[in-house]
């Protein structure tokens, strides 16, 4: 057989065509050692042994080991030529037999190190051929079919970098990253706090000065008499669960209150925690705290991480499942079976939905506001309610990567979408049994969702959605991206942007921060130094739960997705999330010429639609339309859309989206509700005291309408006389079903 000698010269032995497959095994062992979890190669121990790219979209692969573990994504380049090799290795060997085409390969891996510098040679050559070879692959027919635009990527999605397994040297990079990123970090967040203390002093000074003058400082607050109001409730409820726990017994060993009220005073929730509010990081103790509770389950994604899924119920109606069946169950999505429990299996189900949160923060934001959270409304008006949470979060884990090495943190926006996303919403389709869910995201909940429905990404995931309802939109910039802050990270180069803030996690210190002050100096810090980054101010929430509000946040992240944010290449720069800068103003030229062009032709013509009656064979708006639909985002997978704008909002510009959709821009996006409250910050879409009747209700009734299992689902409070909505193609078949029905009658 082939033998690979210390100048790396391939020497033919008995057979030619050993040569053949000892070089092609070569390559490829090379490549392997160069995607796997550990280097060198061990035999005993697969799981580091990379052997196969797999291809979730034709621009994300991730890599799959020796015992079907996943690796997060890696260059299109580095994937393909790991997939051709695998083929290209196992056609030649089909002819000299499986025992030897193994001996090639073991002794390949055996003499990596005699190869030298001879592997750049051969792997340049595959180079040469990996296009020409790729492309004669069709596409679907296996796991390395090349799209056409090859190795290219989207100009808001360049390629994150290359890690390979640990090295000296790629130990000694990690380990200066590191060290320059906190302190040099830990710098930059100092002055961020500072500048938010020392912009607080006005407010501060003003508060006292009203004080010393007996005025109350909160008496011009939008909604102070319903926040004394509040207060009032919070305080009686807690004397009243000291009065119930004073006269609780044992019934059958498990523990029982009984309330002055009975379970009438609570709407039929009863609540298992009460007393003084602790200010604490756990959703589960704020559901029982209004008559729920919650589960936690873990999710896989396709490319290896653990991320976490809470499960809002109702004890009366739901089990709580084992700890192995709220286990992850591998990587593959939209294939699992339903396990849910109910304990009235009779009662009609609840329709589920899916909540995602924005950045830097977790799904409990939907969970600090007592009865008032979007989270537990839902819940009580008659919906199984589920939250998403994104990769790493409190607690980052990955099936085979630790927290010191960068291919952990090797992820941003797109990541999050089409891999996250998927993950969480195929496992509620799993533990609910349902076809399709609603799905509710806010701010950059919304900004990945949009990436993933992408007709460039994966359009598919739409068909699994009944409606996509969008909090606060995130799609284009607002103003606030031109802040100082924003500008440095926008103005030093990729290179500095990793020296300063790292290629692990996104300033650790913060999380370091929450988990030693104390959590009411925390909340206060919290919300001083994020209403200084954003610009938006508490005036419409309730007060006394700010501190709570501020326990979910902030979280980890990657500081590759604070790079995609605002770095020099990305968001900040195109500020849009699928449009280049010259795309959208390019659009908007368009449109502004097309209005002027109609007021021109409204004012001359009393025929034009403007001025008139449309006449039959006008067809002058069809060519422009049909210009606006091939730069449309979208396909007809796209699910329907909802969106709720801030209109007081300078941290994303919402209006812009709703004029996108408004000027045919997305001809295949059904837009069934959109509203603009002008009043609202960013935050207000789920946290404003008023949130409830200016949101909250209307989320419900949409979620209710565009439900495709009313008839097998129990009707949500509220929505008793909600009509179904109808697809557009759907309303003539229904016309002349009535049509028939009345001639009938």
């Amino acid at each position: 057989m082939g033998q690979v000698t210390g100048d790396g010269a391939v020497e033919a032995a008995s057979h030619p065509s050993d040569t053949i497959v000892a070089t092609t095994a070569a390559e490829f062992v090379h490549q392997s050692e160069k995607l796997s979890l550990e280097k060198p190669l061990n035999p005993d121990n697969p799981r580091s042994v990379a052997v196969e790219a797999q291809f979730i979209t034709p621009k994300d692969a991730v890599i799959v080991t020796a015992d079907g573990n996943r690796l997060p994504p890696v260059p299109l380049r580095e994937a393909y030529k790991l997939n051709i090799l695998k083929e290209k290795l196992e056609e030649e060997s089909a002819g000299l037999g499986t025992e030897r085409a193994k001996a090639n390969l073991e002794h390949a891996s055996q003499d990596r190190d005699a190869r030298g510098k001879s592997m750049s040679g051969l792997l340049s050559k595959l180079d040469r051929r990996v296009n020409a070879e790729a492309s004669k692959r069709r596409p679907g027919g296996s796991n390395i079919s090349m799209p056409q635009s090859h190795f290219s990527t989207h100009p808001l999605f360049p390629a994150l970098p290359l890690y390979g397994p640990p090295s000296l040297l790629r130990n000694l990079q990690c380990w200066v990253f590191r060290v320059s990123s906190f302190f040099l970090s830990a710098a930059f967040l100092a002055v961020i706090v500072l500048g938010a203390m020392f912009t607080s002093i006005p407010t501060v000074c003003n508060r006292i000065w009203m004080r010393l003058t007996f005025r109350n400082p909160d008496a011009s607050r939008v909604f102070y008499e319903e926040e004394i109001r509040r207060s009032r409730v919070r305080k009686e409820q807690e004397r009243s669960w000291k009065r119930r726990r004073s006269i609780s017994w044992r019934d059958g060993g498990q523990e029982c209150a009984m309330g002055d009220e009975g379970d009438e005073g609570h709407g039929g929730f009863l609540p298992s925690e009460g007393g003084p509010d602790p200010v604490i990081c756990d959703v589960g103790y704020y559901a029982r705290r209004v008559g729920l509770d919650m589960e936690e389950f873990q999710v896989q994604t396709e490319d290896g991480f653990i991320i976490d899924l809470w499960h809002i119920y109702d004890p009366r109606e739901y089990t709580r499942r084992d700890d192995a069946d709220r286990s992850d169950r591998g990587p593959t999505v939209f294939t699992s079976q339903s396990r849910k429990r109910l304990k009235d299996p009779s009662r009609p189900r609840k329709f589920p939905v899916l909540l995602m949160h924005g950045l830097l923060q977790s799904s409990g934001a939907y969970c600090s506001n007592d009865d008032d959270s979007l989270a537990f409304y839902l819940c009580k008006s008659g919906f199984d309610v589920w939250l998403g949470n994104n990769r790493c979060g409190f607690k980052p884990k990955h099936v085979l990567l630790d927290y010191s090495d960068p291919r952990m943190w090797c992820w941003n926006i797109r990541q999050m979408g089409i891999l996250d996303l998927s993950a969480l919403v195929s496992r509620v389709l799993a533990e609910t049994g349902f076809e399709k869910i609603g799905l509710i995201c806010h701010s950059q909940g919304t900004t990945e969702t949009f990436v993933a429905l992408a007709k460039e990404q994966r359009p598919e995931l739409g068909e699994k959605l009944t409606v996509f309802c969008a909090l606060a939109p995130a799609a284009y910039a607002g103003p606030l991206i031109g802040k100082m802050y924003f500008k440095f990270m926008r103005v030093i180069s990729p290179s500095l942007f990793r020296l300063v803030f790292g290629i692990h996690a996104f300033i650790p210190i913060m999380m370091t921060m929450h988990s030693i002050l104390n959590p009411r100096i925390y909340g206060w810090l919290g919300y001083t130094v994020f209403s200084f980054l954003f610009d938006w101010t508490d005036s419409r929430w309730d007060r006394g739960l700010r501190n709570r509000m501020f326990q979910f946040a902030p979280v980890y992240v990657s500081a590759e997705s604070m790079r995609w944010w605002l770095g020099r290449e990305c968001f900040a720069k195109h500020k849009c999330i699928l449009s280049t800068k010259e795309e959208w103003r390019s659009e908007e030229r368009e449109d502004r010429e097309s209005e002027t062009d109609n007021h021109h032709a409204a004012s001359h013509n009393p025929t034009h639609p403007r001025g008139g009656p449309i006449p039959s064979n006008m067809s002058t708006d069809r060519p422009r339309r049909m210009l606006k639909g091939s730069t449309a985002w979208y396909n007809e997978q796209a699910p329907p859309f909802a969106l709720w704008v801030a209109g007081n909002d300078h941290l994303v510009n919402g209006e812009r989206l709703l004029r996108r959709f408004e000027r045919g821009r997305e001809p295949n996006v059904n837009v069934v509700h959109s509203k603009v409250i002008p009043e609202y910050e960013h935050l207000d879409v789920i946290w404003a005291m008023d949130a409830v009747d200016k949101v909250f209700k209307e989320i419900r009734e949409v979620l209710w309408k565009t439900c495709n299992a009313r008839d097998k689902c129990r009707v949500p409070t509220g929505c008793e006389s909600v009509p179904a909505w109808v697809r557009p193609n759907q309303t003539a078949d229904l016309e002349e079903a009535d049509q028939s029905s009345s001639d009938s009658t």
